[in-house]
């Protein structure tokens, strides 16, 4: 069987969905790699590069025409930008890639009608196992990192305390609004840059983490119960319980230079933490980074894609895509998620769809011409599947009735 890798054509997304360094690991598999040319350039990998690994480069149709074709935003997933590609895909064929199947769950049926089998890399479930294949974390820690760095570039002070000769300035105050991976390695970085950390999140669970890489938890007079999934997600909370936690945290924003939100919830509208108020209350230069400006954003006056001034001097920013502007890393990381996947669906080279496996049942969207995912079929009001039968028990083997024997005098 053949992997392909066709270039990228979501606007805007620079990463590409395998690197040359984990082209060896999967023809390991039995797989061989096709690579469409220029794939990899704006992340950085030549054709050249590919070749050098074991790859063949060729043209669109020969990656397309590979029976698994690897992406990064899965061909006719995202119903903002519809492909031309959807065309170029055939029944049986397997696709594996970011699908946004819980926000935009209607063109799975378009992969559907094709009879494609479509895997949604953002369902792989959070369990130990599968921590290997998990994107959401790999990307999500990558963009943790570059929000520092894009707030450290707009807020008008430096991060960390210096003594000069002049006189000692002092750190920058940061708070970080949830502690997920992007969250953690948020506070990891502006902690490495000198400043001053603390951090929020609804779970209190999390505390430990936070605390042991240097920063502040923020602890309110909240309920901190039944806040996580069983995926490990944050819950989608009640207005009331949202309007509470707004109300408690405006004294703390006002505080803090910088402000970086990272709360998403799988499938929903992200919850607004940072109201018009908490930003009027904040101080001339101070910053937002909100994360989940795709998500329609934490903060009420994100705008997806920009760089505001608010009237009070806050600027608040609203980036897109942000492991896409570090691509050459976002793509050597996913393109080892995928190779691990590919190690669970095509373990010897052929494709196994295992029922017993759950990376497989959780991840899997559409199969034999329909939706194939619980979670799917539920926002799109279709009835669940029916769970498999349990196999019937064979029956006993008849055993032949054992000879009588004669007895003897004395016996029992």
């Amino acid at each position: 069987m053949n992997v392909g890798c066709p270039k990228e054509s979501f606007p805007g997304e620079t990463r590409v969905a395998l690197s040359p360094a984990v082209v060896p690991a999967i023809e390991k598999l039995g797989l061989k790699v096709v690579v469409e040319s220029g794939a990899g350039l704006a992340s950085g990998y030549t054709d050249v590069a590919y070749k050098e690994a074991g790859a063949t480069v060729g043209t669109r149709a020969d990656a397309f025409g590979a029976e698994i074709v690897a992406q990064v935003r899965a061909v006719g997933a995202y119903e903002s930008s519809a492909s031309a590609d959807l065309g170029s895909l055939r029944a049986g064929q397997v696709v594996v890639g970011l699908c946004n199947c819980l926000a935009e769950p209607e063109p799975m049926k378009a992969l559907a009608e094709r009879k494609v089998i479509t895997f949604a890399m953002e369902l792989v479930p959070r369990i130990t196992r599968a921590q290997s294949m998990d994107v959401l974390s790999s990307q999500a820690s990558i963009a943790g990192y570059k929000a520092v760095l894009l707030a450290a570039n707009e807020l008008p002070k430096l991060f960390p305390m210096m003594s000069t000769a002049a006189g000692t300035i002092q750190p920058a105050k940061v708070l970080v609004m949830g502690a997920g991976v992007a969250g953690l390695q948020a506070i990891a970085t502006a902690r490495r840059l000198g400043a001053v950390v603390s951090a929020y999140d609804i779970r209190s669970a999390v505390k430990e983490q936070i605390e042991s890489l240097g920063a502040k938890f923020v602890e309110l007079d909240l309920p901190t119960e039944d806040m996580e999934t069983s995926g490990g997600y944050a819950k989608e909370q009640s207005e009331e319980f949202l309007a509470k936690q707004r109300e408690a945290l405006g004294k703390v924003i006002a505080e803090n230079d910088v402000i970086i939100t990272t709360a998403q919830v799988p499938g929903k509208k992200a919850p607004v933490l940072v109201t018009e108020e908490m930003v009027a209350g904040m101080s001339q230069g101070s910053v937002i980074v909100d994360l989940a400006a795709e998500q329609g954003g934490n903060c009420a006056v994100t705008v997806e894609g920009q760089t505001i001034t608010t009237g009070n001097g806050v600027r608040v920013i609203g980036p897109k895509n942000v492991p896409g502007t570090v691509q050459k890393d976002a793509s050597q990381v996913y393109a080892k998620n995928i190779a691990t996947f590919l190690k669970e669906i095509a373990p010897e080279g052929q494709l196994v769809l295992d029922p017993e496996n759950q990376v497989i049942t959780d991840t899997l969207v559409t199969n034999e011409g329909d939706i194939a995912n619980n979670r799917v079929r539920e926002i799109l009001g279709m009835a669940p599947l029916a769970p498999p039968a349990a196999p019937e028990p064979e029956p006993a083997p008849e055993t032949a009735p054992e000879p009588e024997t004669e007895k003897k005098e004395g016996d029992a």
